[in-house]
């Protein structure tokens, strides 16, 4: 699932836009759900993405993620 993390970084889903679903992606990279949801919470504590309830899971701004803190 490294692609997944490889795809926000290089900017295939834009800041401020939505990833796919969790079903979406499941079937894309050919994983179970609970492997998609495990690794959307390792991007989620690095702070590249941010679930927002009944809306979806968007891609922070980089200035955002973990690795860029100062």
């Amino acid at each position: 699932m490294e692609e997944l993390r490889a795809r926000i970084d290089a900017g295939t889903y834009k800041e401020r836009y939505p990833i796919p679903s969790i079903k979406r992606l499941a079937e894309e990279f050919g994983v179970a759900e609970g492997t998609v949801r495990k690794v959307l919470a390792l991007l989620t504590q690095e702070n590249r993405i941010r679930p927002i309830s009944g809306k979806g899971t968007f891609v922070r701004r980089r200035e955002e993620w973990a690795d860029n803190a100062p």
